[in-house]
Parts: structure tokens; sequence; C-alpha cells
């Protein structure tokens, strides 16, 4: 039985799914974005221009940086008070909508998921790790959903709608 299991790289095998630059499309709040990142970033703007221009980034890996770079002035108001949320709804549609992500995340059992990033800076110690230090929210709430997924497939819970 695997105790932990570390990821950060969208393109490893086979856990690279569970980072938000994975890309597979998700429907979000009606509307249908390349990735997690981008269902993710696109709650962040303030304003529908700067939303469409993070949404336009080449990357999911650039769509981020730009969002982690933007002025507190160009970022919804509560941001740091709902983003967490929206993370959390962003996460369960990726592995609702994608049976073969579900899966995935469901055969990690009771494995601790940790987002283990190599570059020490303020973003990646809350979303993840770096060195064993960080909040590690992403693997957090990643285990949230794996948790509400089976109780929802035992009948314990009602699948959100």
């Amino acid at each position: 039985m695997i105790d932990e299991i570390r990821f950060y790289r969208a393109s490893e095998k086979p856990y690279g799914a569970f980072s938000n630059l994975y890309r597979r499309p998700i429907e979000f709040e009606g509307e249908v974005f390349a990735t997690s990142e981008h269902a993710y970033q696109a709650g962040k703007a303030r304003k529908p221009e700067v939303r469409k221009w993070l949404l336009a980034a080449p990357s999911p890996a650039l769509l981020a940086m730009a969002a982690h770079g933007l002025y507190y002035w160009d970022i919804a108001p509560g941001w740091s008070k709902t983003k967490f949320d929206r993370m959390r709804e962003v996460l369960r549609a990726k592995f609702t909508q994608h049976s073969d992500l579900q899966d995935l995340l469901l055969s990690t059992g009771e494995a601790r998921l940790v987002e283990s990033a190599t570059v020490d800076n303020e973003v990646n110690r809350l979303w993840g790790e770096v060195n064993g230090s960080g909040r590690n929210m992403l693997g957090i709430l990643l285990m949230e959903i794996r948790e509400d997924l089976r109780l929802e497939s035992a009948g314990y819970l009602e699948a959100a709608e």
C-alpha cells in the first residue's frame, strides 16, 4: 500500500493528470475550458478584458504565470476567500466529467496526495509542497474530492448537481 503519491508535471505518468495544467477540457459554469487551470483562473479576473487576456495564454503554464502576476486591482474582490471553494468545484467537475480520471483518483486509495513543486515560492508552498514544506491545498482538495466520490459511489452521498 502506497502511503504518499507525489505529482507535479502534467506530463508525468500516471499521476500528472492531477495537475491543473493537465490538458483535459472541462465544462464549468456553462463554459468549456481547456484545462482545470483555465476554469480556476477564469474566476480570478475582475474585468472581462483581463479574463479574456488570461484565457488566451498559449499554454496552461503561461496562464498560471500570468494570473499569479496580476495586480491586486485586477483581481476579483474576495478572491482570497473564495479561491479554495472555486478550486474544489473545478476539481469536482474535472473528476466527475472524465471517468478515467475519476478511476485514477479513486485508485490512490488512502494515499496522501502531494503536489511536489521544485521552485520555492509562495504559490508553490500554498498549493503544494517544496522540499517537504507547504500547505498542499491542491493535494488536500483532491483527497476531499476522492473521499466524496468514494462515498457517492457507495450511495452515502447524493451526487452534487
